[in-house]
C-alpha cells in the first residue's frame, strides 16, 4: 500500500490491543474499521473469518489467511511464481511436501491449479498431516489427477515444482509434531535428484524442512523461494490497484 502511494493503519496484535480484547464481535470491529478505510487485510486464527467480515463490511475485504482454512493471495504469487519460474501454468508436475492438513497455502493453490489444464499434484506428508477430504474432493471434481506417497526422493526426480511447507506446530497437538518433525527434508544429497529445470517453493519462512547452505540458496536456479516472497510484493500492489481502482 505505502508502494502504491497510500497509507496503512492497523494493530500488531488485535486480540490484545483492540476491542477485541474488550469483547467485541469480528463484525461489529470490521464495521467500525470499513468506516476509516478503502480496503481491508485481515490475517486471522478462524477459519472462516474473512466470510465472515465480508458479510458485514462496507469496504473491500483481502483475506491475508483464516486459520487453516485459505490464503488467496499466496495462492496467486505461488501461480504468478510458477509462471515466471516454468514459463506456463499449465502442464506442470507439482509436489506439495510437509504438513498438508494445517497449511492454508497449499489448500488455496489446490484450488488455483484446479482451473489449468495438464496439472498433476502428488501430496507428500506424515500419515497424520494429509490434505483434507475437501481438497482431494474439489480435485477429482475437477478432473485433476492426484496422489499421496510417503517417500520423498521418490517423486523429486519427476516434478517441475515441489512445494515445501512447515510443520504448523502452532496449529497441531505436540505429539504430532514430533511424529512429523524433519520427517521431510531438502537437503544437499537430495535436491540433487530434482530435475535441473525444476524449481523448490515454499511460503516461508522455512525452518528444518529447507537444510541449504546460503551460497547454494543464492547460486542454484531451481530455488525459487525468495524470488517467490518478493513476488507476492507485486501481486498484492496489483491486486490493491485492482480492487480501489
Amino acid at each position: 500500500m505505502l508502494k502504491l502511494g497510500g497509507q496503512v493503519m492497523g494493530t500488531e496484535n488485535a486480540k490484545e490491543f483492540s476491542s477485541i480484547a474488550k469483547g467485541e464481535s469480528l463484525e461489529d470491529s470490521i464495521r467500525v474499521i470499513a468506516g476509516y478505510s478503502d480496503a481491508i487485510v485481515m490475517r486471522h486464527s478462524e477459519t472462516g473469518s474473512a466470510e465472515k467480515a465480508a458479510l458485514v463490511s462496507s469496504a473491500p475485504i483481502i483475506n491475508g489467511g483464516d486459520g487453516k482454512g485459505q490464503h488467496p493471495t499466496q495462492a496467486l504469487l505461488d501461480i504468478y511464481t510458477l509462471y515466471r519460474e516454468l514459463g506456463r501454468i499449465e502442464n506442470i508436475k507439482i509436489a506439495m511436501v510437509g504438513d498438508l492438513a494445517s497449511g492454508r497455502t497449499v489448500r488455496s493453490l489446490c484450488y488455483l491449479l484446479g482451473k489449468f489444464p495438464g496439472i498433476e499434484i502428488t501430496f507428500v506428508s506424515p500419515e497424520n498431516l494429509k490434505i483434507s477430504y475437501d481438497i482431494k474432493e474439489y480435485l477429482n471434481k475437477h478432473q485433476v489427477p492426484f496422489r499421496e506417497e510417503t517417500d520423498l526422493g521418490k517423486i523429486l526426480p519427476e516434478i517441475d515444482a515441489v512445494y515445501m511447507t512447515r510443520i504448523q506446530k502452532e496449529r497441531i497437538s505436540q505429539e504430532d509434531y514430533q511424529n512429523a518433525k524433519g520427517k521431510y527434508v531438502i537437503n544437499e544429497t537430495n535436491l540433487q535428484l530434482i530435475k535441473p529445470d525444476a524449481i523448490v517453493m515454499h511460503p516461508l519462512p522455512h525452518i528444518e524442512e529447507i537444510n541449504l547452505p546460503i551460497e547454494l540458496e543464492k547460486n542454484d536456479k531451481r530455488i525459487a523461494y525468495f524470488r517467490q516472497a518478493e513476488n507476492g510484493l507485486y501481486i498484492r500492489m496489483a491486486l490493491l490497484e485492482e480492487i480501489m481502482a
